[in-house]
């Protein structure tokens, strides 16, 4: 007995030890876990934008349509091309080219170095359309990507509400479980006591089941949001993040009119409609323009160090060539129809957007206005189910309730609470949606 004493007495008296050497030396300690970093909404869209890979390859894309127009700008600018030749004809210089050309040209024994310089004087309107074209391209495809951007940034407040929604969810799934567990712990205690039957303990410990079954579907719900919001903010990997929450916006208005008109105006995806439009009417009027005579200028100069005695020891010279084209087998119809039909097509692919923004903005609106009154409704739910639940506890306690009206009245309160939880965040998430509708989602 002494020998277990002093056992117990050294046992304490070493974790008396371990934990002042811990106190004495706070590296030997655990390391403390770091906070999760907090998340704005304003944040995590700046986030978005910085990393997320779609805006990236939109960017990339506006990028390379803008190389595009300098491309066709090139045709204003003069080409230059070196030239280093050297040849060796037959003995005696008699040798002669006689197969794919009209005249037999003389080949010279020679090394020569020259430089010819072409530069296009008027293709009498095509290129400048050319040019047009392609501008309006890379304008189409920059507010292709303002509309991707937008696209990322419904998508980060869709996920940033269904983490917040989530957390809410489970904070419920967590509360209900205690106070199930509590009720459970005390019907079990009145059941020993012969206060309350077995049946009254079967229902509890049935509705603990539930509320545990919430619980881990509530965790799932949770790990499925953060998994969704990681993707919106063009991450790997979900991180965790203390995600600050939002303001409730401002009720919709009383008629969409406004916000279509709005829509049609902002919209950037109808601005890249209307450009891809414009750039294909332009393209159109390129194809036409192949049919007029293009003239160009050339000149050449360049030294021969080494030749034969005919051949100087340099040359220079210029000229105008002027190329009218007469006939090709309708190549050139047929590329201006086809261009003339797909400015027809895009013109209407831009009535066709319009109209659908017109019904979606429409349809945001509705949804907005029904999220908008579902607070209101969900407020009162909850405030009723939660004097219902008072109830029904009080009137169990004096044997004036069955275990049943008990359950029911709980259930009824959870649902509630989970029913208000999502009103306040659909709403936000309508909010959003009506936002990026009328193009306003910066």
């Amino acid at each position: 007995m002494r020998h277990f004493v002093t056992r117990r007495i050294a046992l304490a008296l070493g974790s008396c030890a371990l934990l002042l050497l811990f106190a004495e030396y706070p590296q030997c300690a655990a390391p403390p876990q770091s906070a999760a970093p907090t998340l704005s909404l304003k944040d995590a869209e700046a986030m978005a934008l910085r990393n997320h890979p779609l805006v990236l390859e939109a960017t990339f894309d506006t990028a390379a349509a803008e190389q595009v127009a300098r491309a066709a700008k090139s045709a204003y600018y003069p080409t230059a091309a070196g030239n280093l030749t050297g040849a060796a004809g037959g003995p005696n210089g008699s040798s002669r080219i006689g197969a794919g050309f009209l005249q037999s040209s003389r080949v010279y024994n020679r090394e020569a170095d020259g430089l010819q310089v072409n530069q296009l004087i008027t293709d009498f309107g095509r290129t400048q359309n050319l040019v047009a074209s392609s501008r309006l391209g890379a304008q189409a495809a920059a507010q292709s990507a303002q509309q991707t951007a937008q696209d990322v940034l419904l998508s980060v407040h869709r996920a940033y509400f269904g983490v917040l929604r989530a957390e809410a969810v489970l904070r419920v799934a967590e509360e209900t479980v205690k106070a199930r567990q509590i009720l459970a712990d005390q019907i079990t205690t009145l059941e020993k006591n012969k206060l309350k039957s077995l049946v009254d303990v079967a229902f509890a410990e049935v509705d603990l089941a539930k509320a545990r079954l919430m619980l881990v579907q509530a965790q799932n719900g949770e790990k499925s949001a953060y998994a969704d919001l990681a993707d919106a903010l063009g991450l790997a990997a979900p991180q965790p993040f203390v995600l600050a929450d939002e303001p409730l916006p401002s009720p919709p208005p009383a008629d969409p009119t406004d916000l279509v008109a709005t829509a049609l105006v902002n919209r950037p995806d109808l601005a890249s409609a209307k450009f891809t439009y414009d750039s294909a009417v332009k393209f159109a009027r390129a194809e036409r323009d192949l049919w007029m005579p293009t003239v160009s200028a050339v000149g050449v100069a360049g030294l021969i160090p080494a030749g034969e005695v005919p051949l100087a020891d340099h040359y220079e010279a210029a000229g105008i060539n002027v190329n009218i084209p007469i006939f090709n087998g309708f190549l050139y119809s047929a590329r201006h129809a086809e261009a003339n039909l797909r400015a027809k097509a895009a013109d209407q692919a831009q009535r066709d957007l319009a109209n659908r923004i017109s019904r979606d903005v429409r349809v945001a609106w509705a949804d907005a206005v029904t999220a908008y009154q579902n607070l209101d409704v969900t407020a009162q739910l909850l405030k009723e189910a939660t004097l219902a639940l008072d109830l029904s506890k009080s009137r169990y306690k004096l044997s004036l309730a069955s275990i049943v009206e008990l359950s029911q009245a709980q259930l009824n309160l959870t649902q509630a609470q989970i029913d208000n939880t999502n009103a306040k965040y659909d709403f936000q998430i309508q909010q959003a949606i009506v936002t990026y509708q009328i193009g306003q989602l910066h």
